[in-house]
């Protein structure tokens, strides 16, 4: 049954930055389906060319390799285009404590240009990839979005400035902004290598290898882990809106559950376990808690629900289970 869920994009010239990265290329193989246009730009700083190699011999698909840092680049880039949706970032809060330079220049000196060029174009909308981190030292649960925290690292800082100069820009020009505020996604196309991978990925592959994962802290700490399929519902749904109480604000993006990270490793060794019986026995061990985490986040989707329909179809265990299978595909 078709319902205001499954709005997507459609006929329309679609930029999306970042789009080799995880959620870029995920995004980007929904929508080019759809009768769009789509332009990728990516520097592969982090991204992976791989992510986009399906799409490089299509017709409605452009691949620009270069860096939203360069003003001209997302000047070019933004020629023509309908919709923004800007996923270019450099993620992880340790990289950002560890190099906060770099971590600015990308997250915020790219946005503003990227956030110039699309109003200078007149783009008619620009959906951006906000974080959860921006709650930073906020104890409220569940976490609503007009009630904030002070940012627990340089990267919370970058993703809260995103907000406050997309929130000018709206008042300012005549361009219309949503931000979805991502918490902790995950499923295929997330790298599991490097020293900022992302916890589910990195604890697949040292499985696979008959490895024990390394879980932070205790392990009691707390997460609303959001599958992939979510975020892209949401971000077409930021797209398409014509609900005047929606445009030029911030959306959490999330399921609206929380699961411990001893919890989640468990099923992870449970579910692996299925392909290969010996991961049964892999036990997690322990490390110190990383600086710049908080011990427990969990969402309100209530805005999104009301205002853009979102409706999320993958719980964690039911994104675990399509991820854990595509990750013994690709990495075994």
């Amino acid at each position: 049954m078709q319902s205001k869920v499954q709005k997507t994009i459609e006929n329309s010239k679609v930029l999306v930055t970042g789009g080799a990265g995880f959620i870029g290329s995920n995004i980007i193989e929904k929508i080019i389906e759809q009768n769009n246009k789509v332009i990728c730009l990516d520097n592969l700083a982090t991204g992976k060319l791989k992510n986009i190699e399906p799409f490089l011999k299509r017709e409605n698909f452009t691949f620009i390799n270069d860096d939203i840092r360069k003003p001209e680049v997302c000047q070019n880039a933004c020629k023509g285009v309908d919709i923004v949706l800007h996923q270019a970032a450099l993620g992880s809060v340790p990289r950002s404590i560890n190099d906060p330079q770099t971590t600015n220049s990308v997250n915020i000196d790219g946005f503003l240009n990227m956030l110039t060029a699309a109003r200078d174009n007149k783009v008619k909308r620009f959906v951006y990839a906000a974080s959860s981190s921006t709650y930073g030292d906020s104890k409220n649960l569940p976490k609503i979005e007009d009630i904030i925290g002070n940012p627990l690292s340089p990267y919370a800082i970058t993703k809260y400035v995103n907000e406050l100069y997309a929130k000018v820009f709206s008042d300012l020009y005549d361009i219309t902004t949503i931000g979805l505020r991502y918490f902790n996604v995950f499923g295929k196309n997330q790298d599991p290598d490097g020293a900022y991978a992302a916890v589910f990925p990195k604890f697949i592959k040292a499985l696979i290898k008959h490895e024990a994962p390394v879980i932070h802290g205790d392990g009691t700490q707390s997460r609303d882990f959001t599958y992939i399929a979510n975020v892209i519902q949401a971000n077409e749904l930021a797209a398409t809106t014509q609900n005047p109480e929606a445009i030029n604000t911030v959306f959490n993006v999330a399921y609206g559950e929380n699961n411990s990270l001893n919890e989640l490793t468990h099923e992870l060794i449970e579910g692996l376990s299925e392909f290969d019986k010996e991961i049964s026995n892999i036990k997690p061990t322990h490390g110190p808690t990383r600086q710049g985490d908080i011990k427990d986040s969990l969402a309100s989707i209530d805005k999104a629900r009301t205002l853009l329909g979102y409706n999320p179809q993958y719980n964690v265990h039911q994104g675990l289970k399509k991820a854990i299978k595509w990750y013994y595909e690709n990495l075994k």
